[in-house]
This record gives C-alpha cells, structure tokens and sequence, in this order.
C-alpha cells in the first residue's frame, strides 16, 4: 500500500488509514474479539496508519487499540490521537455515554485547550494505549475554542513536536475556514477534513485546500462517505448524510453520480475513497473500520481501478466542481512498502 509523508516532517502515512471509533462502540457495540480482529486484518492489508481519539468510548477505543497493536514494531506503524477533550470522573453517571457510544459514563468530557490540558489528555492517552509516544496529534473539534486552541494549545503541540516526543500536530474539524486559519496561522503541519472534499461536498476547495497549497501542508480526509449516502453502489432513501436523513435533491443526485461510476466500470464508494487523492495536498483518507470484514470491504474499494475520464465526466454534468482538479495520479501510490 502507497505511503505518503506528511510535508516537513518525518512521518508517513498510508494512503489508507484506520479509523477507530467504531472499536470504541459507536453507535452500537463491537465485542473486544471484533476490535482486535480489525486491526490484525489491517495489518496483514498492509495499513499501518490508525486515528483514535480519548473522545471514542471514553477511552475505549484508544485502550482496544493499543492492545491490538502491542508487540508490533513500534518503528512500523503511525497512531494519531486527539486533545481537547478531557476525561475526567462523572459525577452524576446514568449508566450509558449521551454522545453516541454505547459504553459507562463513569467519565465525562470536558473541553479544556489549555497547555496543562494537552498535556494532561496526551498523559491519559498514552497510559491507555501502552505507549511511550505519539505520531500525530490533532486539536479535536475546537469550533468554539479557536482563542485557547490556537494560543494555547497549538503551542504546546508545537514544543513537544520541537522536542521530539510528537512527530506531527494539527487539528481536525467538520468545518474549512478554520482549519484554513490553523494551517495560515499557526505552527500546525497537517489538518483533518471531515466531510467537506467529497463527491457530494467540494467546499474545502474554497479555503482550506487552497491554505495547505500555499503554505505546504498536509491534509487527511475523512467522513468521505458523508455518514453513508456513498458507502452503497446504489444509495436510496432512508440514508444518512451528514448525521441526518439524506434530503430527496441530494439522494438523486448521489445516484446519478452511481450511474456514471457504473457506467466507467467502478463503483460509488470506490470512487468516494478515490476523490479526495485527487487533490495533491491529501495525503490519506481514513476510514471507521469495526471488524475483519469492513476492513477487507474497505481495502478492495481502495484498490478498486478507478478511471481518470469519470472526474472529467463528473465535471462535465455539473456533479462535481469545476474546480476539481484532474487525478493525481503521479503522487499516489508512487511510494510502497
């Protein structure tokens, strides 16, 4: 599997990242055997990036993961994690987490971009996972902290990456004009897109896209198939974008894009893992994996063979931006392990 470095750094990541929330119980529960068989079965496929974040199950999913990964060379695998959000005891438990994981809310989340709560969360993450280090760091959602995150927080990220105990830091976000300010502004290296460079939702050509060219930064794209509407060859009603009921214009519009992928020999969500390597400054897509078999899912999407023509063709129906650059075929994939 292709490996790609993020600008300035010395961290690679691979073209294809493992997402672990769904192994901290989002939505519904994935037994500890399910979990750990994931991550062996993105292994063996050759993944050797995987995110998580203290914010996944209270914790779960960064202990399930570092249990996966125990005793695998430390030097062979990259793990980004998150601060912002720390966990701190529950004082008024109910029994089950209120943020969409089903796990005890004997912890609570409780935002806090101050230096001593980077330190404190990073701390926290590492005696979870059974670490000594992280790889990557992203500021997790601080949409109404941009004060503390970028004054605070950002450099403390910074001066661990200056001392060598983090190899990149960044932040990651649903929205672009802020990540935009985060790569313009401060001393992140790489920002994480959620949601906005896909085959339904090109805003991130807007600003953040554009940032990371100019300044010579990295992104990871992630949420690419919108919560769902691109995850099935033919997308119908009832699905998710965004969070919510996909509305009827976009769900048409989903299965006309279907169509044309049908039409050049692919499928839609081949072609949503795909689009974002369009853009030279996207260096991975991560996606939530829970078990061996979406893993495997998700890797033969990866690989699928995808037309350069069905991007013009897109453009060309108005189904995707103008702006859209042509495939970056020359990047991708031209560092292997």
């Amino acid at each position: 599997m292709g490996r790609r470095k993020i600008t300035n750094t010395s961290v690679e990541l691979t073209e294809l990242g493992f997402g672990a929330s769904g192994i901290g119980n989002l939505y519904r529960v994935t037994s500890a055997r399910d979990a750990e068989a994931a991550v062996d079965t993105a292994w063996e496929a050759g993944i050797r990036s995987f995110d998580t974040a203290p914010h996944y199950g209270l914790g779960l999913s960064e202990q399930r993961l570092g249990a996966a990964l125990r005793g695998r060379p430390r030097e062979a695998y990259v793990v980004s994690s998150k601060v912002g959000r720390l966990l701190v005891p529950n004082e008024r438990p109910r029994g089950v987490d209120d943020e969409g994981f089903v796990v005890r809310d004997d912890l609570r989340r409780q935002w806090d971009f101050s230096r001593d709560g980077v330190l404190r969360s990073i701390e926290g993450t590492l005696e979870r996972m059974g670490l000594d280090r992280l790889d990557v760091v992203y500021l997790h959602d601080p949409d109404d902290h941009w004060r503390q995150a970028a004054e605070e927080a950002m450099p403390a990220l910074a001066d661990l990456r200056d001392q060598r105990v983090i190899g990149a830091i960044g932040a990651g976000m649903n929205q672009t004009a802020m990540l935009a300010r985060f790569l313009r502004e401060t001393a992140a290296d790489i920002v994480m897109l959620a949601g906005r460079y896909t085959l339904l939702d090109q805003s991130a050509l807007d600003d953040v896209l554009p940032a990371a060219q100019e300044t010579g930064k990295s992104v990871v794209a992630v949420g690419v198939f919108n919560s769902g509407l691109l995850s099935l060859d033919r997308p119908a009603e009832g699905m998710k974008y965004d969070y919510e009921d996909a509305p009827p214009d976009l769900v048409a519009r989903a299965l006309a894009i279907a169509e044309i992928c049908e039409a050049h020999g692919t499928t839609l969500p081949a072609a949503a893992i795909a689009f974002p390597h369009t853009h030279r400054t996207i260096i991975n897509v991560t996606l939530g994996m829970r078990n061996p078999e979406q893993v495997r899912r998700n890797v033969e999407l990866h690989h699928q063979h995808i037309p350069e023509d069905l991007w013009d063709d897109l453009r060309a129906q108005g189904l995707i931006r103008a702006g859209v650059p042509a495939a970056n075929t020359q990047e991708r994939g031209s560092r292997c392990l």
